[in-house]
């Protein structure tokens, strides 16, 4: 890709340092205030050792600018650490520079950008390889579990990958001319319809009723409630539970009390002979 070319091989080394400490951010958490700074300074750290390295002092106001609070959708993240890498290139080579711009982006970007990542990777992407993966060890197969962490992981990666060049390459107007040119929009809200056709999908292929009950006929067969419930609207009841469900969450219901919920229910439908 064109981000990863005209870069030098001391940059390429860098931000390929950067990027597998990464995968760390989440690891560490200061507090409410901080958050996931710690992570976030350890990841960028190559960058400051590199730049200041001959300026303590600086290196030390360096660090001290990025303990302030940090939280991205870390599977986007790494454009914020490939920007902050090149800001901080800036500052080493032009001492009035100012460094707290720096740290002003960063803060602007970490809505956006988690945003776009909350959308695409969780609201999309996650629920298309738990679809695919769930479908398959429903069946008894292995590749469920594998296939799940593949899709999901393979995109995340290498996503994960280029938009740490694409931060250092593109610089910190990229997000701007986004914004500018009504494209964060539209990618937001192409993300946001397509991970609600999934969920709406997996309600439908996934959530099943199939009802035993049924109305005696004298002299001829009886005519099972299912057939009248797929006639009125097919899916109704999975349909009922999901919109349920979905409003409990709404209420700050504790998932786990949900999902004990649903299944006390299943046990009693179960053992009543309803279902």
């Amino acid at each position: 890709m064109r981000f990863t070319k005209n870069v030098t091989p001391e940059d390429r080394k860098m931000l390929n340092r950067i990027f597998l400490r990464s995968f760390t951010v989440f690891a560490s958490r200061a507090g409410a205030t901080k958050t996931h700074a710690p992570g976030f300074m350890y990841s960028i750290m190559p960058a400051l050792d590199r730049y200041f390295k001959d300026n303590k002092a600086e290196h030390r106001a360096a660090m001290m600018r990025h303990t302030t609070w940090y939280n991205i959708t870390q599977n986007v993240g790494t454009f914020v650490m490939g920007l902050v890498a090149s800001m901080e290139k800036k500052k080493a080579e032009n001492s009035k520079f100012d460094a707290e711009s720096t740290v002003a982006i960063k803060t602007s970007l970490m809505g956006p950008l988690s945003g776009i990542g909350d959308s695409i990777f969780w609201g999309v992407l996650r629920v298309i390889a738990a679809g695919i993966g769930i479908s398959l060890a429903s069946q008894g197969s292995i590749f469920g579990p594998i296939l799940f962490l593949l899709i999901y992981n393979i995109p995340s990666i290498l996503t994960r990958y280029y938009l740490t060049y694409a931060g250092f390459t593109l610089g910190d107007t990229f997000i701007q001319d986004m914004y500018e040119s009504g494209s964060m929009k539209l990618l937001n809200k192409a993300a946001s319809t397509l991970g609600l056709m999934m969920i709406g999908c997996m309600t439908a292929t996934m959530v099943k009723f199939q009802t035993k009950l049924s109305i005696p006929i004298k002299g001829g067969k009886a005519i099972l409630m299912q057939s009248y419930l797929d006639q009125l609207w097919k899916g109704l009841v999975p349909l009922a539970l999901t919109l349920l469900c979905y409003w409990l969450l709404s209420k700050k219901v504790n998932v786990n009390w949900i999902l004990l919920g649903i299944l006390v229910l299943s046990l009693v439908l179960g053992l009543v002979g309803v279902v």
